[in-house]
């Protein structure tokens, strides 16, 4: 369509003078009657552009390689038989200029022209480019070569070179205007006429299709298809442009609405230009604003940096750090020096003690000793006494009788007989008193085992109640686990959740931390709880008034000396970084690692107050002395614990008292089972301790029970030795008194003086003696008093430096988080700096970035004395305002752009209709002119046409007519051969096949003298005419090539040219009759 389109625009001028030629005919003939003036008119330039210099084909149909042929300029023979390859040629130019398979009636897709076992088919086709009517002569140059490539799948690829072979463009377009400028019309059979077309027309019956065959070589058919499409195009404008009448009112009233807005924007002009003024001292308010504060922050830095409170206080405390540990170390040196001095006193104790014991017993002795002096002192003074007495009534009373002999007698037996039962006696004291001594010892030994038995059994039943407390409370933790850290631990907690309620606290404490961690491997529950100990039931405080409430708390729940520990240390939201602090071991974790604390707060205090961080846990005893003690700990390392919970540092080692974990204990109902096992092998001791203990005590009451029975018999026993002594002594002197002269009885007076001289220097030995034992006695137990005092004086000065010592590791751990607190505070104060430096540099930048922006909106600087809030109320009201006037208004840039774009819409579209109504009628004018031309124009070939038909018949000796009819769009063609001239049957269907492919013949002669095209191209046009028609045809041919000299002709027959003249314009290709694998041809001018 747009290539037949451009064809007719090109040729609307060649067709005007063709049209004015015919015009010209006509009136020549109705001048001269019947005679016909055999001319026609060329376009200058003719002959140079769009003649066919070369073809050759290649894998095409049936051929291997055809050509390259090289036409004349005027007139081609293409001879051969069939199969030479006659109709491959016309088919391949049909196909190298573009045409489509359907066209060469060869065939319905382009795949079938590629010959069998290929896998591409080539064509080459080359038009002539000269003259100044060249297509782009500076491109090409004189020679345009089509180069088409059709693959076996139907794919054809287009190169279009220059004479020079150089490829200029592969796109289809671009052969289209080759086409389009050259008037080359593939498909048109004035063109090219090929045998199935020729057939069809000798053929056909229906007089429709020769008016169609007529309408379709001249593009009459092509034109009125054209002139239908207009009108239906024509038709939609012209309904489009009623359409936009009906919307051109609308954007009318749009228009004025829109001018009626933008007219009434007077008053907010000024109040935009406030508006901006405005807008400019905010943005430099802004800029004084944002100095202010660089200000501000400058001086806070400034201020911060002359203040050195947290150096100072820092500096303080580490002074403070100092003196409380000196502190500590004196009163650890003086607690030590008094735990040996208490040791070697315990020692020297024990001693002395031993010392009393023996100064006692022999005081003892020396007692008995001095009673035993003392008593025969006595007796002696008692003899003495009676001696005198006797004497004296010796002298008083004379001579006695002797009747006192035979009694004399009686007393000297009885004497002897109480002087044998008095040595008895005396034998049995001697042995009861050994008895007495013995028991005595006994006795004292057994009091000693019964004392321990019982320290013992108080000890046995202080582990038990403390086992059966504990199955108590492992029993309890069954269902709350907190039990584990006392009965009273789930109440303390509730309260804990309630007080936070309630909001007496600021922060919620937490604890206690043996609740607060878990263990990753559950084999080290003894090692950690050895590590932490007293911490597992201690609490965490943020500030000291929630300390104080805490403390309230638990005096509910725990005794004064019972309590848990509380720790205050600010709440940190994050746990400390110890990469730098904390140990490190390849093969060892350290407590930290072995723990996993869901609390950042527990972790910090732990790290804290027992550095968790730098203590590590070796499984192995032999392994931890190895690291720890063999070499130089690890690195940040202070100590190191075994899985039995052995505490182990660089130079000492030490066991815990307990074997078992009590609160991170994994399996509860095993721990249950070992308590029970340990209480009943409690009972079990308990019990025989008892039975142990109640033989003892039966013993010790027997023993006593003897010994006071062998006092009492020793009592007895001595009294009786005294009445026998008593008894003898009276005997004794009785019997002096009676025999005894006075002489006598004075020496043995005198006697028994001296003997009484000597028992007092006894009894006053014996007396010294026991006053040197009492003294050396009391001496001694004054020294052990004396001791004794002094270990309890040490005690007592023991426990008031322990509370010192308490009160003072209480104060260096208080005083250590002071200063962790203050090296945090001035870490912090530090950070701020940095960061106040930090937000100073961005806020300078900000400034900086104001300043620019407001040199944007203002280059000059504005004197703000207002502060930004107040203009920004200033603007917000002014803007509001604007508002206002613009809801009723409208925005004024808004306005404006609506209304320049209402007005421009409203001219757009009343142009664009005022211009439609213009085209359509000017349309109008033009299709009515142009259908007038075309009637004109019709009349005018139908007339050249009949009128060159006629003639070629006259030239056969024949006579005829053609009919247009161009109302029902037929016609009729009749031909009455020579001597059939009165014949009524004058249809071509009586004709002779020879005469029927002559008066084709004519027929194509008579349209070609009436259309324009470079070249013409028949195909076996003489296939069915006998020697006399085919020699007219030929005649009839050559001579038209003759008089078109500038035109070039194809003419493709099976029969010999051996009968054509010789002449320079006639080129005769003759084709052999090859084998099918090859190609050739022979070339022949004839002249």
């Amino acid at each position: 369509m747009k290539r037949k389109s451009k064809v007719l625009n090109d040729e609307k001028f060649t067709k005007k003078r063709r049209l004015e030629a015919v015009k010209e005919e006509e009136d020549g003939r109705e001048d001269h009657g019947t005679s016909f003036n055999d001319h026609s008119t060329s376009p200058s330039g003719l002959g140079d552009i769009g003649v066919i210099e070369s073809i050759t084909i290649k894998n095409f149909m049936c051929h291997h390689l055809l050509g390259p042929f090289q036409f004349g300029p005027n007139v081609n023979f293409i001879v051969g038989n069939n199969g030479s390859g006659k109709s491959a040629i016309l088919t391949a130019l049909i196909v190298g200029l573009g045409g489509k398979a359907t066209i060469t009636n060869r065939g319905a897709s382009l795949k079938g022209f590629v010959k069998n076992g290929e896998s591409t088919a080539d064509v080459t086709v080359k038009l002539r480019n000269r003259g100044p009517d060249a297509y782009k002569g500076d491109v090409y140059g004189e020679c345009i070569s089509i180069e088409q490539r059709i693959s076996s799948d139907g794919v054809r690829t287009c190169r279009l070179k220059s004479k020079t072979g150089h490829l200029v463009s592969n796109k289809k377009d671009e052969l289209t205007a080759i086409l389009d400028h050259f008037n080359i019309q593939v498909d048109n059979p004035v063109s090219i006429l090929n045998q199935e077309m020729s057939k069809q027309f000798l053929h056909s019956k229906s007089e429709g299709d020769k008016y169609k065959f007529f309408m379709k070589a001249t593009l009459l058919e092509q034109m009125k298809r054209d002139y239908i499409h207009i009108k239906q195009t024509k038709a939609v404008t012209r309904e489009q442009v009623e359409r936009q009448e009906e919307c051109l009112k609308d954007l009318k009233q749009e228009f004025l609405q829109k001018k009626e807005r933008y007219e009434n924007l007077s008053s907010v002009g000024k109040m935009k230009e406030t508006l901006e003024e405005l807008k400019k001292m905010m943005a430099w308010g802004l800029v004084r604003e944002k100095e202010r504060l660089v200000q501000q922050l400058q001086e806070q830095i400034d201020a911060e940096e002359s203040n050195h409170k947290h150096e100072e206080n820092l500096q303080l405390c580490q002074n403070k750090v100092t003196v409380a540990e000196k502190k500590l170390q004196e009163i650890q040196s003086r607690l030590h020096s008094r735990k040996e001095e208490e040791e070697s006193l315990s020692e020297d104790c024990r001693k002395i003690k031993e010392e009393v014991k023996s100064k006692n017993k022999a005081q003892k002795e020396q007692e008995v000793v001095y009673f035993r002096a003392v008593n025969k002192l006595k007796q002696s003074e008692k003899e003495q006494s009676l001696l005198h007495e006797r004497i004296h009534k010796v002298k008083n009373i004379g001579s006695q009788n002797k009747k006192a002999e035979a009694e004399h007698t009686k007393r000297l037996q009885k004497i002897s007989s109480l002087r044998a039962l008095l040595e008895k006696h005396e034998t049995q004291c001697t042995a009861l008193n050994q008895e007495i001594k013995d028991r005595q010892q006994a006795l004292f030994k057994g009091k000693e085992e019964l004392d321990k038995l019982r320290l013992e059994e108080k000890n046995i039943q202080v582990s038990m109640e403390a086992k059966l407390k504990r199955k108590n409370q492992l029993l309890a933790s069954r269902s709350n686990k907190l039990k584990r850290f006392g009965d009273n631990m789930p109440d303390l907690l509730d309260n804990i959740d309630k007080a936070y309620i309630q909001g007496r606290f600021t922060k919620k404490p937490l604890g206690p931390i043996g609740a607060c961690i878990n263990l990753k491997d559950p084999a080290l529950a003894v090692a950690v709880e050895s590590c932490l100990r007293s911490f597992m039931k201690t609490f965490c405080c943020d500030n000291y008034k929630d300390e104080a409430v805490l403390q309230d708390l638990m005096s509910r729940y725990f005794s004064k000396g019972n309590r848990p520990q509380i720790i205050v240390s600010p709440f940190s939201g994050s746990v400390y970084k110890v990469q730098g602090r904390g140990v490190n071991h390849p093969d060892y974790p350290s407590v930290l690692d072995s723990l996993s604390i869901a609390n950042p707060v527990i972790a910090n205090c732990l790290i804290d107050m027992r550095g968790i961080e730098s203590i590590l846990i070796i499984k192995e005893k032999n392994a931890a002395r190895r690291v720890m003690q063999q070499g130089r700990p690890p690195r940040n390392c202070r100590e190191a614990f075994t899985v039995e919970g052995d505490q182990v540092y660089p130079n000492r080692y030490y066991t815990p008292d307990f074997s078992m974990a009590k609160y991170l204990g994994g399996d509860l109902e095993t721990e249950i089972r070992m308590v029970e096992s340990e209480l009943e092998n409690y009972k079990a001791q308990l019990s025989r301790f008892q039975l142990h203990l109640s033989s003892v005590n039966d013993d010790i009451q027997r023993m006593e029970a003897k010994l006071h029975s062998t006092i009492m018999t020793l009592k007895k026993t001595l009294a009786t030795v005294n009445q026998v002594k008593a008894g003898v002594t009276e005997l004794e002197n009785v019997e002096e008194e009676q025999t005894d002269d006075i002489s006598t009885l004075e020496e043995v007076a005198q006697e028994n003086q001296q003997r009484i001289d000597g028992e007092k220097k006894t009894v006053e030995e014996a007396k010294e003696e026991l006053e040197e034992h009492k003294r050396t006695a009391k001496e001694v137990d004054c020294q052990y008093v004396d001791v004794r005092n002094r270990i309890e004086q040490l005690a007592e000065e023991t426990e008031p430096l322990k509370e010192e010592q308490g009160k003072a590791e209480a104060q260096c751990s208080k005083l250590e988080r002071s200063l962790k607190i203050l090296e945090k505070k001035l870490k912090d104060h530090q950070d701020n700096m940095q960061a106040m430096r930090s937000d100073l540099a961005l806020k300078e930048e900000e400034v900086t970035e104001f300043v620019a922006k407001a040199k944007e909106i203002s280059p000059e600087r504005q004197q703000v004395d207002r502060s930004a809030r107040s203009i920004d109320v200033e603007i917000t009201r002014l803007r509001r305002k604007i508002s206002v006037q613009e809801s009723s208004h409208g925005d004024h840039e808004q306005v404006v752009r609506e209304y320049a774009e209402a007005l421009a819409n409203y001219r757009d579209k009343s142009n664009q209709v005022r211009d439609l109504k213009k085209f359509i009628d000017r349309l109008d004018n033009i299709m009515s002119d142009r259908q007038t031309r075309y009637k004109i124009m019709r009349r005018s070939l139908s007339v050249r046409c009949k009128l060159y038909f006629n003639n070629f018949l006259i030239k056969m000796n024949c006579c005829g007519s053609m009919m247009f009819d161009h109302n029902s769009e037929t016609l009729s063609i009749s031909v009455k051969p020579p001597g059939r001239e009165n014949d009524s049957m004058s249809d071509m269907r009586s004709l002779s096949g020879g005469e029927r492919s002559f008066s084709t013949v004519c027929f194509i002669l008579s349209l070609w003298e009436i259309t324009e095209s470079p070249f013409r191209c028949l195909d076996e046009f003489d296939v069915y005419m006998d020697m006399h028609n085919r020699r007219i045809s030929l005649d009839l041919l050559l001579e038209l090539s003759e008089r078109q000299h500038l035109r070039q002709f194809f003419f493709i027959t099976p029969l010999s040219t051996s009968n054509l003249p010789k002449s320079d314009h006639i080129k005769i290709h003759q084709l052999q009759d090859p084998e099918r694998t090859g190609g050739h041809t022979g070339d022949e001018d004839l002249g």
